[in-house]
């Protein structure tokens, strides 16, 4: 029996497969898994189903002609032919067109899951925490064997030295996952030191980081009271944990450089807080001392009451002088108008009247002012009054009728009898 190395035992495999009828051109779909575009223009991925999968390669020349872009979780159907990959001894399938079919299941499940907490409002900014700029204690839940947890302590050592770290380690991928990350949340919420918690993992395929896609865990992160920063994958792999985080970094390493800031940034940053702080207060004090000086040199303080009151008691004497003119003024302006008035009042009064001579007749009985000698009858009582006192007479005889003339002072009063 003849010995074949393995060079001419894979040349053997492939040329039954590339001399296979079916296998040489053939359409097969599946799910696009670990979507690996090369800097060449070659793409690379897996093409899986429920129970089986298969690695593919397109090549830049066919990849060029595609009218989409293909993303992990996306259902295709491919063209193509299957053959060996001499370096590695493994079959892949060769793709040559490739077309959507549908959307895989895992997307669907991504989208229905991201609609209902977006509904609830678990990606609602008005519900994240601010994340403290300067942490005392960082937890990180992750995986402790991986690349991602070294990046992260060596990134928050080097950085900020001072900072506490506690490491609740997890499982990061598989069914338990989710559980375990859960777990760990709420116990570094229960330590009751924690100041923010950092949870992810570095990157894969859509299967490895579905534990952070999953229902259980985005109610987790939504559930702790200390803010959470979710860093899972790489820059272009987005999970529903990054959606209900309080704060999204695109890998493990950004994270951790997003948590603490630079020991030697902060200590230049408080440097010049100090010499700001100086300089306002030394302006200040230079401020203040030279209006002190200046309150001191003026001629205020030198001579208070001449410059506080001497301008005041000038108002006030020419306030005085204005007064007392104004009420002379006003005086002699009132006496005048007095005078006027005495006058007229003194030519309607009835005593002036009865200066010259006339006399007022009352009747004794009603002591009423008598016009007409109508109302008396012989020997009534009458009373006179004149300007200097009165008489008291009796009537003797009545001649009524208005008097084409006055009586004068020296007419004949027989007719009166004096009482």
């Amino acid at each position: 029996m003849r010995t074949l190395t393995v060079r001419e035992l894979t040349r053997h495999i492939k040329d039954l497969l590339e001399n296979d009828r079916l296998l040489a051109n053939l359409w097969v779909k599946g799910e696009i898994s670990n979507f690996r575009p090369a800097g060449s223009g070659h793409i690379y991925f897996t093409l899986k189903d429920s129970s089986s999968c298969i690695r593919a390669v397109m090549f830049r020349s066919r990849a060029l002609r595609l009218p989409f872009r293909p993303e992990n979780g996306m259902a295709v159907r491919v063209r193509g032919y299957v053959s060996v990959y001499e370096r590695d001894g493994s079959y892949q399938l060769y793709a040559e067109e490739m077309e959507p079919d549908g959307v895989g299941a895992l997307y669907v499940a991504f989208e229905q899951l991201k609609e209902k907490l977006q509904r609830e409002g678990l990606f609602d900014p008005a519900r994240k925490k601010r994340i403290p700029r300067l942490p005392g204690c960082i937890g990180i839940v992750t995986s402790p064997t991986g690349a991602a947890v070294r990046d992260m302590l060596g990134i928050i050592r080097r950085r900020w030295p001072g900072a506490g770290i506690i490491l609740a380690p997890v499982t990061v991928q598989g069914a338990a996952a989710p559980g375990e990350l859960c777990r760990a949340i709420r116990m570094l919420n229960a330590l009751g030191r924690v100041d923010v918690i950092i949870v992810g993992r570095g990157g894969g395929s859509l299967e490895e980081l579905w534990a952070f896609n999953t229902e259980e865990l985005a109610r987790g992160i939504a559930a702790s009271s200390v803010p959470i920063i979710s860093a899972v994958g790489h820059e272009t792999d987005f999970t529903i944990s990054d959606m209900v985080a309080d704060l999204r970094a695109p890998t493990p390493s950004a994270a951790a450089e997003l948590v603490v800031p630079v020991k030697a940034d902060v200590a230049r940053a408080l440097e010049a807080l100090r010499l700001r702080l100086n300089r306002a207060v030394g302006e200040r004090v230079g401020e203040c001392r030279r209006r002190l000086d200046g309150c001191l040199t003026s001629p205020v303080f030198r001579r208070p009451v001449e410059k506080i009151c001497g301008p005041g008691l000038m108002s006030v004497d020419i306030l005085s002088r204005s007064l007392s003119r104004s009420m002379r003024e006003i005086m002699s302006a009132s006496r005048g108008r007095l005078a006027e008035l005495a006058g007229r009042l003194n030519a309607l009064s009835p005593l002036a009247t009865m200066s010259r001579g006339y006399s007022v007749c009352l009747s004794e009985e009603t002591g009423r002012v008598v016009r007409d000698a109508a109302v008396f009858h012989p020997g009534d009582g009458v009373r006179v009054v004149l300007y200097e006192g009165s008489i008291r007479c009796r009537v003797n005889e009545v001649t009524a009728g208005k008097q084409g003339h006055l009586l004068s002072p020296a007419a004949p009063t027989d007719k009166i009898k004096r009482k």
